[in-house]
């Protein structure tokens, strides 16, 4: 992995701001960190180059984060969140930070399309790396300011009937054969969001998943899945093809976390991550899906090669989480879903 070139692409993104026309995510610190990764930092500048021009201008504050509570949530306080955890991670190490942050956070998993976890998957990676470089700490922070600013609960996660006649007794396979879908597939995910909750077993489906009652059984839960949902991409991608690549990265992005966290946040992490993923498929998945397509095979490397020759970053980002399903599993199925991502977007 090339750090410089990670550094200095993180350098140059933290000038713009979490979000352009709106409310669309930069992808920028997160498909680059997933190029340098797998050994495509030579493609890294160029793309930054085109990428870049479509990206606003860092956020200004407004005042700082004194009630934390009361600016959860407020992406018109963005901009102080951000200066809020570039303070934090000043002051403190950056692993205590994510500790205190990261369970205050979770229950938001929704937030930004739930690009701001994904954000923080990709910021830990590189910190991993190397954990005294002031860029990748300046993304953590950019990372948890901006889930911060769009923090958003799953609707119905709180209000999941623990009573329901398979509730909390299904494994991942089942509990994501299992969930209903919205009948209005119009507008975009927030406004998908909130039909939820008028969705007949809603909620019944959401506590259907068997809860990890050890860290080790969370761990193998997030892996299974990102795994499923990834093959599920095979089944549903051509419905959505952008937005549920999510269903497969949230899940990733928050296994990739679970080294910095106190193992006793691991289980209430799997049960944010599959809420995320069940709400993504609910809401962006057909009833029925399709047979999987024909995808040329290859090795991951190729796989992500293709990927990165691709350029999209939803792409680039896919390829990299089946990379991590494939290597924890050995499932040669779930590198086509990378390949098929590359045909539809």
């Amino acid at each position: 992995m090339d750090d410089g070139i990670l550094n200095e692409a993180y350098d140059r993104l933290h000038r713009t701001g979490p979000e352009y026309e709106g409310w669309l995510s930069n992808h920028g610190p997160m498909a680059a960190e997933a190029l340098i990764r797998h050994g495509h930092g030579d493609r890294v500048h160029r793309w930054l180059d085109a990428y870049l021009r479509r990206l606003d201008d860092l956020p200004r504050g407004i005042r700082p984060i004194d009630d934390w509570r009361e600016a959860l949530g407020d992406p018109k306080r963005s901009g102080d969140w951000l200066a809020h955890f570039d303070r934090e991670l000043r002051e403190r190490p950056w692993r205590e930070v994510l500790g205190a942050w990261w369970p205050r956070l979770l229950p938001g998993i929704a937030a930004g399309a739930t690009h701001g976890v994904i954000r923080v998957g990709h910021a830990v990676r590189a910190l991993h790396a190397d954990e005294t470089s002031p860029a990748r700490l300046t993304e953590l922070g950019q990372a948890l300011g901006y889930w911060a600013a769009r923090w958003q609960p799953v609707p119905g996660a709180d209000a999941a009937d623990p009573r329901s006649p398979d509730g909390g007794r299904l494994g991942v396979a089942a509990a994501l054969a299992g969930l209903p879908r919205i009948a209005d597939r119009t507008g975009g995910i927030r406004d998908r969001l909130v039909r939820l909750p008028d969705v007949p077993g809603w909620t019944a489906a959401l506590a259907a998943l068997r809860p990890a009652r050890t860290p080790a059984e969370a761990q193998r839960g997030l892996v299974e899945l990102a795994h499923r949902a990834g093959l599920d991409y095979l089944r549903y991608g051509h419905g959505e093809p952008v937005m549920l690549v999510h269903a497969v990265t949230a899940p990733t992005a928050v296994s990739r976390v679970l080294p910095a966290l106190n193992p006793g946040l691991w289980a209430s992490s799997l049960a944010a991550a599959w809420s995320a993923t069940a709400a993504v498929t609910a809401v962006y998945a057909d009833p029925v899906g399709s047979a999987p397509p024909a995808v040329a095979p290859g090795t991951p490397a190729e796989v992500f090669a293709r990927a990165a020759r691709h350029g999209d970053a939803h792409v680039v980002k896919l390829a990299d989480a089946v990379l991590d399903a494939h290597a924890a599993t050995g499932d040669e199925r779930i590198l086509a879903a990378a390949g098929y991502a590359g045909q539809l977007i």
